[in-house]
């Protein structure tokens, strides 16, 4: 049960960039998708009582972010939290991130507290060298026990593990170290909302006669990204299927509903194609567009993705054809061991790789800048068989039996709707944000506090530089005015404050009261600047003192 307690935040401020989270891009990709739908659920299931927080670094991506919620019926008040303002995030006590840089966000957290607010952020792909260096820097940088990377499955998880304990053998050999702060790695699926997956007996006679298909034909649906390096290889499932279609002796139609990087991609699938299942009728749709993925899942019996590919990492499609009622045939492959049960809700084909430490040599190309991300994953996939006999047993048995396509198709839109679904998912991530507020809550007492240089990489320059002056402004020196007081006037200042070449860097300008305090305090004679900062605000005399600097700079005061 989830207890609505504002002492113990089950929100999070949401970071929020347009492009993490809409499908209207131009490369579209899995996490893509997957940040549209969790925006989606966020609005619709959110059970926290109070403002809904954003994160922007542009006024307009809040707008955006406020206009999503109003589509969804959400009436709070949307208060964003810019880069200037980033203390604000003690409000909603978690930022939450639509990604796995943990780092940066915690670097840029420790300026104010490492104690301060937790950080959320969710695994998608973690083979790329962006990723894997994330995941790389959560034992560098001050990431909290107070924070957590969601894992998307438990296979993804392993991975992180494996990534990190080979980071901490780094580090131990490297410098010794043996105190290592992490984070929580909670697994949390991907979510998706099954309503959207629901067709009538008339939603799918329509979609078959859209597909221009026999009703008695049987309809097997790829849905996603068609890439036969960076996705599935596609020539198990054409094989499987042409077996599968000469057994059973049905009409067998594949529907591939998604979309190609390129011309040279398309034209190898449907050179494949023509190969590996002569026999099997090929409908090719534009899986961007929505009216398109709406008749391949109402006019498709049976799902299949077999995938090979080390960048996958959950799945989502699978659980979206369970959601549409469809009996799926999978690779047993990462993510999927764990969404789809075997020989309930379809069937999961057996995987076979090279033995662990054979693959070396890859890593090394991809490091190296030999190989390119896409060709280190067409290189790992290609060592990555799917079983083609499982693969056309499975599909045989659903061709030739209606029934089982029936029952396996009610138990995964049940299983659809009951795990996955993003009103079951948003409790998880409430619950999670709760949980964090509370370990950090609770650490607070016993909480280190700040070390001198909390960002060694982004030191104070008046330190980093420190040596380059013949000297520094401090209480001591002997400042005085540039020229006599009858000779400078308000106007003078004036007019050197707006040149362009000075106005550009107002935010270290004193205030105008500061200022003619200054001006007021100073004399033609020499005088410590102590003196000068009669009359300031303490907290604001560091600020005064530093501008001391800029006065001299344009000529308003002299050092001798």
């Amino acid at each position: 049960m989830i207890l609505k307690n504002k002492e113990l935040s089950m929100t999070a401020c949401i970071y929020f960039h347009p492009e993490g989270y809409s499908t209207n891009v131009e490369k579209l990709m899995g996490r893509h998708a997957a940040g549209e739908s969790f925006l989606e659920g966020y609005f619709q299931h959110s059970a926290f009582e109070g403002p809904i927080y954003v994160h922007v670094d542009e006024q307009k991506h809040s707008d955006i972010f406020e206009s999503t919620a109003r589509s969804y019926n959400r009436t709070e008040n949307i208060e964003a939290i810019v880069k200037n303002q980033l203390g604000n995030l003690r409000k909603p006590g978690t930022l939450h991130l639509p990604g796995p840089a943990l780092s940066e966000q915690a670097l840029r957290r420790s300026l104010y507290g490492n104690d301060q607010w937790s950080l959320t952020g969710i695994t998608h792909t973690t083979s790329s060298s962006t990723a894997m260096d994330s995941i790389s820097g959560l034992l560098v940088n001050p990431v909290q026990p107070w924070d957590a990377l969601i894992c998307t499955s438990n296979a993804v998880k392993r991975n992180v593990e494996v990534v990190i304990d080979a980071n901490m053998d780094y580090l131990k050999n490297r410098l010794g170290a043996s105190n290592f702060s992490l984070p929580q790695l909670p697994v949390i699926p991907l979510g998706i909302n099954t309503g959207n997956f629901s067709y009538t007996e008339d939603d799918k006679v329509l979609a078959k006669k859209a597909l221009n298909v026999d009703p008695e034909s049987i309809v097997v649906l790829y849905v996603g990204r068609l890439s036969f390096h960076a996705k599935a290889h596609p020539l198990p499932m054409y094989k499987a299927l042409e077996i599968a279609a000469k057994s059973s002796d049905k009409d067998i139609v594949l529907v591939e509903c998604g979309w190609h990087a390129n011309e040279y991609i398309e034209n190898a699938f449907i050179d494949c194609a023509a190969l590996g299942c002569p026999s099997v009728k090929v409908i090719r749709l534009d899986g961007r567009e929505a009216r398109n993925r709406k008749i391949a899942w109402a006019g498709s019996d049976v799902f299949c993705s077999l995938s090979d590919n080390i960048q996958e990492t959950f799945g989502i499609v699978p659980i979206e054809a369970m959601s549409a009622g469809l009996p799926v045939v999978v690779s047993d492959w990462d993510g999927y061991k764990e969404t789809v049960r075997n020989d309930i809700d379809g069937f999961r084909i057996p995987t076979i790789a090279p033995s662990p430490g054979l693959g070396g040599d890859l890593a090394h190309r991809h490091a190296l800048g030999i190989d390119t991300y896409d060709m280190y994953c067409g290189h790992s996939s290609s060592l990555v068989s799917v079983d083609i006999a499982a693969a056309a047993n499975a599909f045989h048995q659903l061709f030739i039996s209606p029934e089982l396509r029936k029952k396996m198709g009610a138990a995964g839109k049940s299983r659809a709707i009951e795990t996955y679904d993003w009103r079951e998912i948003i409790k998880r991530y409430e619950e999670l944000w709760s949980e964090l507020s509370s370990i950090r809550k609770n650490a607070q007492a016993e909480y280190q506090g700040q070390v001198k240089n909390p960002w060694p990489a982004r030191l104070d320059p008046t330190i980093a530089f420190a040596h380059y002056p013949t000297s520094h402004m401090t209480d001591e020196t002997m400042l005085g005015l540039a020229c006599p007081r009858s000779e400078f006037t308000e106007s003078d200042l004036a007019n050197l404050k707006n040149l362009k070449m000075i106005s550009y860097a107002n935010y270290i300008f004193p205030t105008e009261n500061e200022i003619a305090t200054v001006l007021t305090n100073a004399s033609d004679e020499m005088q410590p600047v102590r003196q000068i900062l009669r009359g300031i605000e303490p907290s604001r005399r560091p600020y005064v003192l530093r501008g001391l600097v800029w006065l001299a700079k344009i000529g308003v005061l002299r050092t001798s």
